[in-house]
């Protein structure tokens, strides 16, 4: 039997003030700029901005929601580590075990990864984990290392 170590994610406030941070004055600054060109008759250039203001309210949305806060159905809320395989418990109580072609990406800060691999349905899955998830910096680096092991320190 493979021993698996499990890790229980916690929510991420202080990232989730950064990406409010991020996104609120981005999402404002599109939409007043649409606003305006709306009304000078430059209807193109407004859909454009209004569509970049929109994409980036849904992405910084899922941002915070999935992986900050954690309060979407399909948010990890642990993960379980073991040689190869990965089973991420998912806040709606699904299992998802990731058994094939585990990859793991590291950002260039040190602060987030992501992590991919095809689930027992066959189905290709990505996740992204913060640093500010886990309850210790040293958990953080133990789940990187258990699937990065060829690698040391940031990329």
């Amino acid at each position: 039997m493979i021993i698996a170590t499990r890790y229980t994610l916690c929510r991420d406030y202080r990232g989730m003030l950064w990406d409010a941070l991020l996104y609120i004055p981005t999402v404002s600054a599109l939409s007043v700029f649409a606003a305006s060109n709306w009304y000078e008759n430059k209807g193109t250039v407004a859909y454009l901005l209004g569509f970049l203001a929109c994409f980036f309210l849904i992405a910084g949305a899922n941002r915070v929601l999935t992986t900050r806060l954690m309060w979407l159905p399909s948010a990890p809320v642990a993960i379980e580590t073991g040689a190869n395989a990965a089973n991420l418990i998912l806040k709606s109580g699904e299992v998802i075990k990731l058994q094939h072609d585990l990859r793991l990406y590291r950002d260039r800060s040190g602060r987030s990864f992501g992590l991919t691999g095809v689930s027992e349905q066959g189905r290709r899955r990505q996740f992204v984990f913060h640093r500010g998830q886990f309850s210790s910096q040293s958990d953080f680096q133990a789940v990187m290392n258990c699937y990065d092991s060829g690698r040391t320190g940031k990329s």
